[in-house]
């Protein structure tokens, strides 16, 4: 019975020993690999929040060049804006520009032989501050002038608007011509007058009669002269020289052609 017990005690402590041997390397074994385990999440985890931080970085990169690359859109557009804005002034300039050396033109083609017309008459009507429309007394002093032309044959009237130098130069001969084209359609309109026979331009603050910097000069300079430029007096004494018997310079010029 002494020995039975013996035996057991002995075979169970053997098989403790054995159990122990044989679960200590697999226990260690465990906790190796739940230490690694947990060194391992604690990586991926820093790993996240690094690639986290770098994502942020990026988009907070993606969005201040975007913010960027928006502003330098919104500048382009302005300057273009601002560039189309001065090339249309420049065109408008240009336009105004050539129309008055069109009209200039004009008026010389007419006046091209200046010693046949010669002044014969003229007024200067006045214009408010900004405005372009006839009052009663301009409209008597154009009365006046269409009364006395309308016994003329060989005739024409030049009309030129003025401003003062208040405003821009565009504005100002847009405006000059306004007051220009005022007179024109009075006397065309009113008095029957043959707008072949008006030649009109708009000089702007140009040909200033007053130039100093005061209200009253500014008033003289807001016009429209209207010039009356006649040749029926030469005609008439080119005809009386024909009647007498006197040789005009036409007919000197045929003579001498005729004798070579």
């Amino acid at each position: 019975m002494c020995a039975l017990a013996f035996a057991l005690a002995t075979s169970g402590c053997a098989t403790k020993k054995y159990v122990r041997n044989t679960v200590s390397p697999v226990s260690a074994k465990v906790d190796q690999v739940s230490d690694q385990t947990s060194k391992n999440s604690q990586n991926i985890e820093d790993t996240r929040k690094e690639v986290k931080q770098v994502d942020e970085r990026a988009t907070n990169g993606i969005n201040a060049a975007k913010e960027r690359a928006d502003a330098a859109d919104t500048h382009a557009g302005d300057a273009s804006n601002r560039a189309d804005k001065a090339q249309q002034s420049a065109n408008q300039a240009q336009q105004a520009a050539d129309k008055n050396r069109q009209d200039i033109s004009g008026l010389r083609d007419v006046v091209a032989n200046i010693d046949d017309y010669k002044l014969q008459t003229s007024v200067s009507v006045p214009f408010k501050f900004n405005r372009y429309r006839l009052d009663d007394e301009s409209r008597g002093q154009l009365d006046k002038l269409a009364s006395d032309v309308k016994t003329d044959r060989r005739y024409f009237i030049s009309v030129e608007g003025f401003t003062d130098q208040t405003g821009s130069k565009e504005y100002n001969e847009a405006l000059s011509r306004r007051r220009a084209d005022a007179v024109v359609q009075y006397l065309v309109a009113q008095h029957e007058i043959p707008i072949y026979r008006i030649h009109m331009i708009g000089l702007g603050d140009q040909k200033p009669v007053d130039d100093a910097r005061n209200r009253e000069a500014r008033a003289k300079n807001r016009r429209v002269e209207v010039k009356v430029f006649s040749a029926d007096q030469v005609a008439a004494g080119l005809q009386k020289g024909q009647t007498s018997g006197n040789v005009t310079p036409e007919a000197g010029y045929q003579s001498a052609s005729a004798t070579k």
